[in-house]
C-alpha cells in the first residue's frame, strides 16, 4: 500500500547561512541578517582545539536575544569523534530548532540521534537534518530519507556537501556540476518521496556572483528548497531565486482562480486560456501563493 508523506509545517529555506560557532563576530551579525536560516557550525569550521570555546560561544549566543523569524540549526561532529557527544549534550541544553548530522552515510545514523534525543526527553519539535556528502550517503539516500516516513520522525531536511563528495570521489570542480547531477537528482528524489526539504551545496566562491546566480538558478531548476550558503554576500541572490517571481505568484493566482469559478466545481480537469490545468497543479499554486505570503510577512532584517 502506497505511504502518503507525513504533513509538516513549511519552513522557509531558501537562504541557510553557515557560521563558524567560533567567531563571535559573525554569530552577533546574524542577526540582522536577510537569511532564511543559520546553520551555527560546531565541525569542519571549527578547528579541535577551538571546540569547547566555540560550545560556550554558542551558549552565550542561545543565551541573549532570538533570531527573530530565523531557524537556528546547531552542526555537531560526528558521535564516532570525541566531541560528538559533548555537542550532543549542548544541543539538549540549547534546544535548537534542529541539530545537523554530518556526513551520514546509513538510515542508522539518523535513528540512533533520534533515540539519544528521545531519550533525554527533547522536544519533538526539535528537527534533525541530515548532511549528504560521501559516497555511502548518496548510495543510501533514499533509505536516509525513508526515517522521515512518519509523523513523528525527527528528519525534516537533507543537505548536500559537494566539498567533501569530490573529495571523496575525485570528481573536480566544473561549470554545470554535469558529473554531479545524477548524483544531486538522487537527493531529489528522495526528499519528494518522504516529503522532506533539500538544501543545495555551497558554492565556495562568494567573490563569483555571476557564477553563483547560475547555480543558485540550477539548484531551483532541479527542485532544491534552498541553498547553503558561506557569506551573506549570497543572501540576496539565494533569496531571489529559491523564492517564487512575481510572474510565477500571478501564474498561480490565476490557477486558484480559475478552480473557484462555480464551473470548475467537481472538475478534476480544466481549461484556462487554452491551457488544460489539473488539481494537482492546484495544490501546487497553493503552496507557492502560501510560500509567498510567508515571505511577505517576515519582518525585514
Amino acid at each position: 500500500m502506497n505511504q502518503t508523506p507525513p504533513l509538516r509545517s513549511f519552513n522557509l529555506r531558501r537562504s541557510v547561512l553557515s557560521v563558524p560557532a567560533i567567531n563571535l563576530r559573525a554569530l552577533e551579525k546574524s542577526h540582522s541578517l536577510d537569511c532564511d536560516a543559520v546553520i551555527l557550525d560546531l565541525e569542519d569550521s571549527v578547528a579541535p582545539e577551538k571546540k569547547a570555546e566555540a560550545r560556550e560561544n554558542l551558549r552565550r549566543f542561545f543565551a541573549g536575544p532570538p533570531l527573530e523569524g530565523k531557524e537556528r540549526i546547531i552542526r555537531i561532529n560526528s558521535l564516532s569523534s570525541e566531541f560528538g557527544a559533548v555537542d550532543l549534550d549542548l544541543v539538549t541544553a540549547l534546544l535548537p530548532d534542529a541539530v545537523l548530522l554530518p556526513k551520514v552515510d546509513d538510515p542508522r545514523d539518523v535513528t540512533d540521534i533520534s533515540d539519544l534525543l528521545a531519550d533525554a526527553d527533547v522536544p519533538e519539535e526539535l528537527r534533525i537534518w541530515a548532511m549528504i556528502e560521501t559516497p555511502r550517503g548518496v548510495l543510501n539516500v533514499g533509505a536516509i530519507a525513508e526515517t522521515g516516513r512518519t509523523p513523528t520522525s525527527r528528519l525534516d531536511c537533507l543537505v548536500v556537501g559537494l566539498n567533501d563528495l569530490r573529495k571523496e570521489t575525485g570528481v573536480l570542480p566544473q561549470p554545470g556540476r554535469s558529473f554531479l547531477v545524477p548524483w544531486l537528482m538522487q537527493v531529489i528524489l528522495a526528499v519528494k518521496a518522504y516529503g522532506l526539504d533539500a538544501l543545495d551545496s555551497v558554492f565556495n566562491d562568494f567573490r563569483d556572483a555571476e557564477g553563483f546566480e547560475v547555480e543558485c538558478g540550477q539548484g531551483r531548476a532541479m527542485g532544491f528548497a534552498g541553498k547553503m550558503l558561506i557569506h551573506p554576500a549570497q543572501i540576496a541572490a539565494a533569496n531571489r531565486h529559491f523564492g517564487p517571481s512575481a510572474d510565477e505568484i500571478a501564474e498561480a493566482q490565476a490557477i486558484i482562480s480559475a478552480f473557484a469559478d462555480p464551473t470548475a466545481e467537481g472538475l478534476n480537469v480544466i481549461n484556462a486560456d487554452g491551457r488544460m490545468i489539473e488539481r494537482l497543479h492546484l495544490v501546487q499554486a497553493e503552496a507557492l501563493v502560501h510560500k509567498a505570503r510567508l515571505i511577505s510577512a517576515r519582518k525585514p532584517a
